[in-house]
Formats: structure tokens, sequence, C-alpha cells
């Protein structure tokens, strides 16, 4: 039974959110993809020679960064802080703040990325062992992860605390949840949280070849004849504020963002395991006085490798019985974007939420009986949606899911 709210105490919401994504620039860009079902993977596209086996990616159409962000900032930014700049600024745009005005010693930037500047590592190794030129004065501010949440923090004036998260495909729900957390604590009033990840590299895609998970041809999540994930890019940034700190200042909330899970499988570097997951997923039902037969909707983490898919399967079931709730991956809409999926998937949540429609798998042939989860296929569901989970299950065992509540 959904637990009765009381007042504004200990609440956590989003007013603001923002994306760059597979399906172009802004958050209505994902929604209108993931809930037509309308895939963005498309033929990679690289700077350089590429001779690898796997030819498609989600990549960010048509980008230029210069359209959004001034020539002073510019050299400082890898592709994943642009990506980060574009979405937070939507997502201000959104929660109602113009400049500087939502920043202060209050306000926190907690940015998740799995790998940081990918493609300045990937630049800057190609030079340094083909072609044996001297590596850019701007390389390390532009390589390490904390340059996407300090250029926020710079660019905002947010003086609370800020820094990056990495763990592999939990980096955004992670961060998310972080900031959640240190709301509930009374550490800060307002958070810039989310996740950005631009690796498609040719580095990137030959050394995720090497661990035979990528397709070829079609992700499709939890389907018979699965083969496999499709690299993607992006970024998803929200703005996270007490509940108090929006009505002072007339803010109308997307919706709740009312708990928070994570745990380690503490079980092995590449395979999943049930425990973990499962017990993730009730820690964030107990963080927000859920019980599992309030969840409506669950966002799958749904990478449409063959074992990931049968072990989160397992893991629902262990939570929700032999019932679960509607499940979806949107992963073949907009790639698995690693350290961003969390972010992406969450922005689709909420949009799931908000118009009560429920986005499709796409590329599904016909069930996998070892996948026991009513997969959505294919087809969006028009369907009542007060409460939903999504899920972000990381290479290590790290895992995270956030629980989203409408207002």
């Amino acid at each position: 039974m959904l637990m009765p709210q009381q007042g504004a105490a200990g609440r956590i919401v989003i007013t603001g959110m923002g994306a760059v994504s597979a399906a172009g620039v802004g958050a209505a860009a994902l929604w209108r993809a993931a809930r037509d079902g309308v895939s963005c993977v498309r033929p990679v596209k690289l700077p350089r020679p590429f001779t690898g086996r796997i030819g498609i990616a989600a990549q960010v159409p048509d980008f230029d960064p210069a359209a959004y962000i001034g020539a002073e900032l510019l050299p400082y930014c890898d592709p994943f802080t642009q990506f980060s700049i574009v979405a937070a600024d939507e997502a201000l745009a959104q929660a109602g703040f113009a400049g500087k005005e939502v920043g202060g010693p209050r306000t926190a930037v907690i940015i998740g990325t799995g790998i940081g500047g990918a493609t300045t590592i990937d630049n800057n190794a190609y030079q340094e062992y083909k072609i044996e030129t001297r590596p850019d004065t701007l390389t390390v501010p532009r390589l390490i992860p904390s340059a996407a949440p300090t250029t926020l923090g710079m660019r905002y004036g947010a003086k609370g605390p800020t820094f990056a998260l990495a763990s592999a495909c939990s980096s955004a729900a992670q961060a998310i949840g972080e900031a959640f957390e240190m709301l509930r604590a009374g550490r800060a009033d307002r958070a810039i949280a989310g996740g950005a990840e631009a690796c498609v590299t040719n580095g990137a895609i030959r050394s995720w070849e090497a661990l035979r998970v990528l397709t070829p041809d079609l992700c499709r999540p939890f389907s018979q004849k699965r083969n496999g994930m499709t690299l993607g890019e992006g970024a998803a940034v929200f703005i996270l504020e007490t509940l108090e700190a929006a009505q002072a200042r007339g803010a109308t909330p997307l919706c709740e963002l009312a708990g928070y899970g994570t745990t380690s499988d503490a079980f092995d570097p590449l395979r999943a395991d049930v425990e973990g997951p499962s017990r993730c997923m009730l820690l964030a039902l107990e963080s927000a006085g859920l019980e599992p037969g309030d969840v409506d909707y669950l966002s799958a983490h749904g990478t449409a490798t063959y074992a990931n898919d049968i072990t989160e399967s397992q893991a629902m079931r262990a939570v929700f019985g032999d019932r679960p709730p509607p499940v979806s991956s949107t992963k073949p809409v907009h790639g698995h974007a690693l350290g961003a999926s969390g972010g992406l998937e969450l922005a689709i949540t909420i949009c799931a939420l908000r118009d009560q429609i429920a986005p499709p798998t796409i590329n599904f042939l016909e069930a996998d009986p070892k996948c026991e989860v009513d997969a959505i296929p294919n087809v969006a569901r028009k369907m009542p949606i007060r409460v939903a989970l999504s899920n972000s299950f990381a290479f290590g065992g790290i895992n995270a899911t956030l629980a989203v509540r409408a207002m």
C-alpha cells in the first residue's frame, strides 16, 4: 500500500531535467523516440578509419558544441562535458533557474561517468603512438572525470559538495541517488545530478568487441535470439530539490524522487548475481516507504546480453513474485550509454509517469521462457503509473535503483 505523505519534510523532488542522446538534444526528443519505439542506432561515424567488426552505435547526431558553449570554455570540454553542459542548461531552464540563481553553498553537483574524457584519451593515444606529436596542453583538464561536475559548478556558481562518481553502468543512477541522500540528510538544499558518457571511439568499440557483448545487428532485451547490446552516448541531468525549497520559490515538481537503493554483488567482475539486484530494489522500496505491490512500472537495466537478462528477470521475480510489474528496456532506442544510461532511463521513466504511457521494448521477437517478465514488447502501453522503479546494474556488481512517484 502507498504510504501517506506527511507534509514536505524529508521529501525530495525533481523540478527539471535535460538530455542529450542519440535521439538528439532535449529530453522531449529522447522521450518521443522511446515512446514511439524509434531506434536511434545508426552506422558508426568516427574521425579515423575503423576496422572493427561492429559498425553500429547510438551516437549523438549532428552535435555542434559551439552552438551551446562559448569559445572561452569549449577548449576545456571533452564531449562528455559538452553533453553535460547542454543537458544541465535544459534542466535548469525547466526548473525555472536563470544563470547562477541555482548556485551557492547549499547547491551540490554530482555527475556520474563510467570513463570520463574517452574521446580525449583516444585522441591523445593516437597522437602519442601513431603520429608522435605532443599532447594538447589542455588534455588533462579535458579527460578527468571530475571535469563535468566542476565545469557545471563554475557555470552555475554551485559551491556545495561537488564530485564525479564512477561506477561503470550504475554511475548516473548512483550519482542521482547519492544526491538524493545528501538532500535528505540536510547537507544541501538542491543538487545538479546525473550522468554523461561519450565513449563511442575506435578504442572503446574494439574493447567492447573483445568482450563479445556487442550485437552486430539488433539489440533485443528479454527476447529470444538476443545477442548483445549496442554502445550509446549522451547525458541526462536533473535538478533535485527538497520539497520545502521548491515550494518556497513556487516551482512545480515533475515528480517525487521517493527512494534509492544501492548494493554490491561482491561476486564476479563481469557476471551478475540475483541477490545483489533484488536486495537493491528492496532497499529502494524501503527508502521510499513502499511495498512491491505499489510499483506499477519498472525500467529495466535490460542489456540484451543472454545471461544478464535472465539474472535481472530472476531478481525481479525474487522481489515481486510470480507477477512482476510491466517492464521495458529502452536501450535498443538510445543504446547502452554506460555511465549515462541510468540518467537517460530515469528521464524516460519520469515522462512515462507524466504521460501514463510505458515505453516498449523494441526488436522483441518472442518471449524467452528464462525471462519470465512482461517486457512490453514492441508497442507502448497506455496504463496507470503512479510509482516506477529504474534499475542500473554494473560490471563489478554495483547496483542502483531509483524510485519515483507522481506528486
